[in-house]
């Protein structure tokens, strides 16, 4: 049945891209509805980023009370009972409430939302069940899927993605993560704090290979100290399962093939786009491996069509897919909007200790020519650190030589998720290293090493 009233934008996916498009085109004053297939929040909310943090949150309590004798207190560890289906149940009402959240803020904002699988018809008819949606515009926002190697079934008992993963409430003994980015190292954090024997295999030479080399190596370092077994430079060769356990065939750095056996395996290495069965290839979308190709303002090569977040493989991010979602709204809605900067994106990792980054790294900004000078600062010349009691890691500074430009920040050590937003902003302003310097930041707190670091990048260190 045709809507006799065509939609100005129909949004198909409800995650943070998808949702966040929704509300900013009503904000505009744009007929809006949104499909959605499974559950408001999409992969972010429901089995991605907020419960691995709610389950981040427990592990840190776990890893606290083993610190009794820092901290001056004491207790029998016999009896000590830690419960992971409790944590995973917190986790999922931690999910369970922002989702509610999510709902609400689409009856507030007027967005009608419509459950069920929407296929293209045509740059102005999105098809859900019978029901035929008329619409002027359309944005993409189907997210992506976890990937898993050549050969290897994720079968979800034995060979897991994330999202089974997710589901767990009872922890094997002994598990091997193959990929070391983001999801592979949270999930070693999470894990390992539980006892479980954890082993991350990763075919590049550092942890979190994405990012700048030394904060590979500094997280690499203090992953071990933590018993947490890291192979890198090691390629699985082959996964099989026998019984109830998987035994993966790697290749050594040596060039020798060794056997790992355990029992689960977690496939962390990478994600495939929900660009299939949608009606793409007939409408001509271009493509590339099936990332929606777009240009500066979310549009594809045919007009009227929009693509937002993981689908467009641009950079695989929560908050990325957000802010794409606000570009292609006001664009529809003839809106001024900015252009993006993706290399100006900040990138968290929640592992133990964190990870967060923005800008070029060392190695990127070398490659694109630039004159580099680094500086870096420990956390453990810091006063609020040593207080915590969490004063492993440093921020590195990347900069240009000549004018002093701040190419890129990067940090590793704890809650510096929580400290990349300043840096993050003072990019966006291409301030100078002289200008972050003497932003003069509170005391005592973590942020300083910042500061800190500006002043060793220009030669001038204070506190070193």
């Amino acid at each position: 049945m045709a809507s006799n009233e065509p939609y100005d934008v129909v949004v198909i996916g409800g995650g943070p891209g998808g949702y966040v498009a929704a509300i900013r085109a009503r904000q505009l004053g744009l007929k809006t509805a949104l499909v959605e297939r499974e559950a408001l929040g999409g992969v972010c909310l429901n089995w991605g980023c907020i419960p691995t943090k709610a389950l981040l949150r427990n592990a840190e309590v776990i890893r606290l009370l083993g610190q009794g004798k820092v901290f001056g207190f004491s207790f029998d560890t016999s009896t000590l009972k830690v419960d992971y289906a409790a944590a995973q149940q917190r986790s999922r009402q931690v999910s369970g409430r922002l989702v509610k959240g999510v709902q609400f803020l689409m009856r507030k904002n007027g967005v009608e939302v419509i459950e069920g699988t929407a296929t293209i018809k045509s740059p102005t008819q999105v098809a859900v069940g019978e029901q035929l949606l008329n619409t002027r515009n359309i944005i993409i926002a189907t997210g992506a899927r976890p990937r898993s190697l050549p050969g290897v079934a994720i079968d979800g008992n034995l060979v897991i993605s994330s999202r089974e993963a997710l589901e767990l409430t009872q922890l094997p003994l002994r598990v091997v993560i193959v990929g070391a980015g983001a999801i592979g190292v949270e999930f070693a954090s999470i894990w390992n704090s539980y006892g479980v024997e954890v082993t991350l295999v990763e075919m590049l030479p550092t942890v979190v290979p994405q990012e700048d080399a030394d904060i590979g190596k500094e997280l690499e370092k203090e992953l071990k100290k933590q018993k947490i077994i890291v192979r890198t430079n090691t390629r699985v060769e082959k996964v099989e399962t026998t019984g109830n356990q998987v035994v993966l065939t790697v290749s050594t750095p040596e060039g020798k093939r060794e056997t790992l056996t355990a029992d689960k395996a977690l496939m962390a290495i990478g994600i495939v786009p929900n660009s299939d069965n949608i009606g793409l290839e007939a409408l001509g979308v271009r493509m590339d491996r099936g990332f929606i190709q777009i240009d500066e303002h979310m549009r594809t090569n045919v007009p009227g069509i929009y693509a937002i977040g993981d689908v467009t493989g641009k950079l695989a991010l929560a908050h990325v897919a957000s802010a794409q979602g606000i570009v292609a709204a006001e664009t529809i809605a003839g809106h001024s909007s900015e252009t993006l900067d993706y290399a100006r994106m900040p990138r968290c990792v929640y592992s133990f200790p964190e990870v967060a980054c923005v800008g070029l790294s060392e190695a990127q900004a070398r490659e694109r020519g630039y004159r580099v000078k680094t500086g870096q600062f420990p956390f453990r010349a810091n006063g609020k650190a040593l207080g915590l009691d969490e004063y492993e890691g440093f921020v590195k500074i990347v900069a240009e030589e000549g004018y002093n430009e701040i190419l890129g920040v990067h940090l590793v050590g704890p809650h510096v998720t929580e400290l990349i937003a300043g840096p993050t902003g003072m990019l966006r302003l291409e301030a100078t290293l002289e200008e972050l310097a003497r932003t003069v930041h509170p005391h005592p707190t973590l942020s300083e090493t910042i500061m800190e670091a500006a002043h060793v990048t220009l030669g001038e260190p204070i506190h070193i």
